[in-house]
């Protein structure tokens, strides 16, 4: 399949205004700068300047623009080379609440937003939500201005809603790649570090929004100043995942392994199914456009080597996600954690009777940071492209108590699973291991690890959906498959790759006409080697082989279509993974 060139016909642009090459070769500059058996003494101007660069930006040491030599773990990293830790429990155990959110949120702090933040927070409530994230767009006007004004609306709402925890972000114009989610929890300095942090390190304002080694450098430099922050205890906790990665093809997997390696405290994942889900309606009572706003092709600006297929949706997820032994398994294979969510990226939503006041401008944003409130329009709006906040997307995240930490340690810990349209209720998933020493479980985004020799069994507990949702139907769920995949550390070695070739679909289950609580289990036998499982689920109305063939996905989400893309027809959830490490 090869996508026609088509252009955002949403209502905002995410799109770079400025060259792309991704090359893969760091320059001799660059590379003598890197080298710490070179002293500053014996450096040529040149060369002592970029160190200088690479210096401030956290990074001067590593041996390549890769910076193969950064490593970190979190509590939910498949460290393989860790001693057993012994049967003390699932690491979830500690997961009292599966908290519903979306942490891509836009208002009308955002040049191609429209509404105020307890707008879109109401909206979020109303639809379920617990948690969400305001998110608008990084640049100049907005470090400026943008994050102090938006401040007072953000702990205005927290008071209306205290049932709602409501996070202050921003979108981060990550140097040299896409956007990125950047937030941390409340407290006395969340202005004063998100502000620093975009003025620092944004890739807008700071001009650095071409693919060099120094403007990658900025981007891991911006993560490693999060995790000092954190570390400095000015805030209390922080985390960065990108946004709609595969949408332009500019984030290369060696790029998003930086990140990852930066500081995985910090950078913790990505979003596995993009917002703007209502683009495909066809027109007459939607847009008629690309779902997710994925209606592009590759071009100059992009990795080379993503194929034309990865600037689609695939039932609504994004290509790195929704292929099996694709981009996202490749980097779960090398037994590092990397979540998924699933969001609204909500600026102008589908079916809404509100626009902008009269008299609103670019230059009456950019003078003074906000839009005025909006207004009636006495119409509804069937051409815009996003629904509200909790509406179709949900990112549930298992949490010990109701607050913003244990939200945040919830996401970095991994204990995700995202679904559309409302699709199940619930899905509970436990790895469990029998052998010598006893027995052992874990839940999602854990590491079990476990005698070499043990058995180990996988069991999930769906529940299915009673209710309708908010397209007023019951979704019904018809399948539910079983990814598995092995672990090798040292698939690291290529930072570009984005196969994972010993990833595949090992088994379906059919699933249509179950109601209430069901246990689906299946056998994984004697542990020998590491490997992961993860799982995914549909309503079974649109599926096809997988892009890397039947032999590894025999039935997966379809290439959606631009123009004829009605997401409440094709409905999927997924779980972040569960590693297991067989021990001596």
């Amino acid at each position: 399949m090869h996508p026609q060139d088509h252009s955002h016909d949403h209502d905002h642009d995410h799109s770079h205004d400025h060259p792309h090459t991704h090359s893969h070769e760091v320059d001799d500059l660059t590379r003598v700068a890197l080298d710490t058996e070179v002293p500053d003494r014996d450096l040529a101007p040149g060369e002592l300047s970029r160190r200088g660069l690479l210096r401030a930006a956290g990074i001067a040491g590593a041996v390549t623009a890769g910076m193969a030599g950064m490593s970190g773990v979190t509590p939910a990293m498949a460290d393989l080379s860790a001693k057993a830790k012994g049967d003390d429990g699932p690491q979830g155990a500690d997961v009292k609440y599966w908290l519903a959110g979306d942490h891509h949120i836009h208002t009308q702090h955002s040049s191609d937003g429209q509404y105020r933040v307890i707008d879109q927070a109401q909206h979020a409530a109303a639809y379920g939500l617990d948690w969400l994230v305001i998110t608008d767009h990084g640049g100049a006007t907005h470090a400026r201005i943008g994050v102090d004004l938006v401040n007072p609306d953000i702990v205005a709402a927290r008071k209306a809603l205290p049932d709602t925890l409501i996070y202050q972000g921003l979108e981060w114009n990550i140097p040299a790649a896409e956007h990125g989610t950047v937030f941390v929890a409340p407290g006395a300095n969340e202005v004063a570090v998100l502000k620093q942090f975009e003025t620092d390190y944004d890739g807008g304002v700071k001009n650095a929004g071409a693919n060099t080694p120094q403007n990658e450098a900025l981007a891991v430099a911006g993560i490693q100043w999060l995790g000092k922050q954190v570390d400095q205890r000015r805030v209390e906790d922080a985390l960065f995942l990108a946004n709609h990665p595969a949408r332009n093809g500019i984030d290369s997997p060696h790029e998003i392994r930086n990140w990852r390696d930066a500081d995985p405290r910090i950078a913790i994942g990505f979003e596995g199914a993009p917002g703007h889900q209502a683009a495909g309606l066809p027109a007459g009572y939607g847009s008629g456009g690309a779902r997710g706003g994925y209606g592009n092709a590759p071009g100059a600006n992009s990795f080379a080597g993503y194929p034309p297929e990865s600037y689609r949706t695939w039932g609504g997820f994004d290509w790195m996600t929704a292929t099996v032994g694709g981009l996202w398994d490749s980097l779960l294979a090398e037994g590092k954690p990397w979540s998924i969510t699933a969001n609204s990226d909500s600026h102008v939503n589908w079916t809404d009777t509100s626009r902008r006041p009269d008299g609103a401008s670019q230059t009456q944003f950019d003078a003074d940071g906000r839009y005025g409130d909006p207004v009636n329009a006495g119409r509804v709006n069937l051409t815009a492209n996003d629904f509200w906040p909790g509406f179709y997307s949900r990112t549930h995240v298992g949490a010990s108590s109701r607050g913003y930490r244990s939200v945040m340690k919830g996401m970095r810990d991994g204990r995700v699973w995202v679904d559309h349209g409302g699709l199940v209720k619930s899905v509970d998933v436990q790895v469990v291991t029998t052998g010598r020493n006893g027995k052992g479980t874990e839940s999602l985004g854990g590491t079990l690890q476990a005698k070499r020799g043990s058995s180990a069994q996988l069991v999930v507990r769906v529940t299915a959906q009673d209710i309708p949702n908010w397209s007023q139907f019951v979704p019904t769920l018809n399948r539910v498959d079983l990814i598995r995949g092995a672990v090798d550390p040292t698939s690291a070695g290529d930072r570009d790759t984005f196969t994972a070739p010993d990833t595949s679909v090992v088994r379906q289950w059919d699933t249509s006409g179950r109601t209430g609580t069901f246990t689906l289990s299946y056998d994984l036998g004697v542990l020998d080697q590491p490997f992961y499982v993860r799982l995914r689920g549909t309503d079974g109305k649109r599926s096809q082989p997988g892009y890397l063939g039947a032999g590894v996905d025999p039935s997966g989400p379809q290439l959606d279509v631009v123009g004829a893309a009605d997401p409440w027809a094709d409905l999927w959830f997924y779980t972040n993974p569960i590693w297991v490490v067989p021990t001596r």
